[in-house]
């Protein structure tokens, strides 16, 4: 009767909130530890198989960026992944080089919630930047960062540190798995979902019902996402 006058959001937060009492004492490589171990038997092998592949695909990239702008084809940013431990992520730049002193004065083309920022029309982004942005080619040097063992094919995505000043508590559930190329965000939506609670969410739903199957499902449903430009931004 207690939870009579609650709705479904307050009762999600307050099933959340139960959960991070015991995650960080029973994470997901010791609950399911076979199927983590293969979850990283895929990451390694599938992105070692697609660095190969792309490989040409990597070199004109680097040749288009490099041309349409100055500065490096590739950039680092730090991010924060599992268990709050920041490291570097890996990108093609899509924007200009001095993209970051820039951010307070494009901060109106937000697009999304406060805490995120995404924007199509940011004047940041370069010409070869909103194509690779369209397709997510701009993401595949994190590649590199799933075979480092700091990100996974599927998980939450990693933040921004600056984005962490407006976390509510809850919200620190997303690092409690390794962060992702691809996940929930992506196939339901990516951009075109604007409430930050509701990406949360996503990220929640994905991690206490992880399993290997959930990660090959995300990982196909990614495909026509990826080709088709969807929630792109």
């Amino acid at each position: 009767m207690a939870l009579a006058g609650l709705n479904q959001q307050s009762i999600n937060l307050l099933n959340i909130n139960t959960d991070l009492m015991y995650m960080n004492e029973l994470p997901l490589s010791r609950t399911k530890p076979f199927q983590w171990t293969i979850k990283r038997i895929m990451d390694v092998t599938l992105s070692s198989m697609a660095i190969i592949v792309l490989t040409p695909l990597f070199l004109l990239l680097i040749l288009l960026i490099k041309i349409d702008s100055k500065g490096p084809a590739v950039f680092k940013q730090k991010r924060m992944g599992a268990n709050k431990k920041e490291f570097y992520m890996y990108k093609f730049r899509s924007m200009v080089i001095d993209a970051e002193e820039k951010f307070e004065h494009v901060k109106k083309y937000n697009q999304t919630n406060p805490i995120m920022f995404k924007a199509s029309d940011d004047p940041r982004i370069t010409k070869v930047g909103k194509f690779i942005r369209r397709y997510s080619l701009d993401e595949l040097p994190q590649l590199f960062n799933i075979i480092k063992g700091e990100m996974s094919i599927v998980g939450p995505r990693p933040p921004l540190l600056r984005e962490l000043k407006a976390y509510k508590a809850w919200h620190y559930v997303r690092f409690e798995t390794i962060p992702g190329l691809t996940g929930m965000w992506q196939v339901n939506g990516r951009a075109n979902i604007k409430d930050f609670d509701a990406v949360v969410n996503l990220d929640y739903s994905y991690i206490k019902n992880w399993n290997i199957l959930l990660d090959i499902g995300i990982i196909l449903k990614t495909i026509p996402v990826v080709l088709n430009g969807n929630g792109a931004a």
